[in-house]
């Protein structure tokens, strides 16, 4: 499985911007997906994650400002981020793995594939 983001850029406080990641191989619905981020200096850290049934779950830093997405048909999975900070600044990387225990959702060390990263820079 290779993934491949985009939709990364440079946008002002408020802005928004929707992140794509295609799957090089089919994502036959049993694929756990998320989305990870990582700032200078920062640990990578869970943002949102998808499950096989297409339940979400978001980290409480962006509650409410995004929206994890996928489209089967077209191996591709999405995360759109609304009302951008300053702190939302960092690579994004898509991740993804056939299973990945509840307790694991948001853990980079639960998920076996990822992409390369799209950067994200929010300025004030």
């Amino acid at each position: 499985v290779q993934l491949e983001e985009s939709g990364g850029g440079e946008v002002q406080a408020g802005g928004s911007l929707r992140l794509s990641c295609v799957l090089s191989d089919q994502i036959y619905g049993d694929y756990c997906m998320a989305w990870f981020r990582q700032a200078p200096g920062q640990e990578r850290e869970g943002v949102a994650n998808i499950g096989n049934l297409g339940n979400t779950a978001y980290a409480d830093s962006v509650k409410g400002r995004s929206t994890i997405s996928k489209d089967i048909a077209k191996n591709t999975l999405y995360l759109q981020l609304n009302s951008l900070k300053p702190e939302d600044t960092g690579i994004y990387y898509c991740a993804a793995d056939a299973w990945v225990p509840f307790s694991g959702i948001l853990r980079p060390d639960a998920y076996g594939y990822w992409g390369q990263g799209t950067q994200v820079t929010v300025s004030s």
